[in-house]
């Protein structure tokens, strides 16, 4: 593993969105806790532009500039590496680490080509994230084979993406997108034991007041113990296989 993902296990979470520093310093400085308490390798994730939003009014972030500095400002106050979502072509160009989703709708195997595109654009570390597949119109399925056959089709970090694996797109209010967030320790349970590399976890102090994918949030003060059964299953399950 590079030093941006760190050792396996290793978390990726945060807010949906950039909000106030406030709330981004107090989400920052939880997650910086519970590095220290644990002993895990902890980055902050938050997006300043959805820039992939169907709803003309979904919220969006505050935009690149206002956004990087309250990114900056976390980075600065928590010493916590920053992770933020680019929706245009050639991320690896920047020479950072980049964390790339599995389409919904692809293969495992159909990966391999968007980390080689990564690999040979200049990214010096990547990791692909399974974050389940479609079935029908607003459900996805997670098929926990994906963790071991991205791994070995790829030759990289497997992330799950608990929050967004319970999003119902569509099914929320006004067209906005639902979930359904008492699943995400089971299905985050299951993937710590069937291979995940790491977690990513979007959480909020009231999920229900987020501007952005508050539905399949997981509230700020349950993550730690629902981090400490994760890492416990993972570990386990690879003593399981040693012995």
């Amino acid at each position: 593993m590079g030093q941006h993902f760190g050792a396996t296990p290793f978390l990726i979470a945060g807010p949906c969105v950039v909000e106030s520093d406030e709330l981004n310093l107090r989400v920052g400085e939880a997650l910086a806790e519970l590095a220290a308490k644990l002993g895990l390798h902890v980055i902050y994730k938050a997006s300043y532009d959805k820039a992939n939003r169907s709803r003309l009014k979904g919220a969006r972030g505050p935009g690149l500039e206002r956004g990087l500095k309250a990114l900056a400002l976390v980075r600065s106050a928590t010493g916590l590496p920053i992770l933020t979502d680019v929706h245009e072509v050639g991320p690896g160009r920047a020479g950072r680490a980049v964390n790339v989703k599995k389409g919904q709708w692809m293969s495992p195997e159909g990966m391999r080509g968007a980390v080689e595109k990564l690999r040979a654009g200049g990214a010096p570390e990547v990791a692909v994230t399974e974050r389940g597949t479609f079935f029908g119109y607003g459900d996805l399925v997670v098929d926990m084979r994906n963790f071991a056959r991205l791994r070995a089709e790829c030759g990289v970090p497997v992330v799950f993406d608990a929050t967004h694996a319970v999003q119902q797109p569509g099914r929320g209010e006004d067209g906005s997108s639902g979930g359904l967030r008492e699943f995400i320790p089971p299905l985050l349970y299951a993937a710590a034991a069937a291979g995940a590399d790491g977690f990513f976890l979007e959480t909020h102090p009231d999920p229900d007041r987020a501007p952005s994918d508050g539905p399949n949030m997981l509230p700020l003060d349950q993550l730690p113990a629902v981090v400490g059964v994760a890492l416990d299953i993972w570990q386990r399950a690879r003593e399981a296989v040693r012995a």
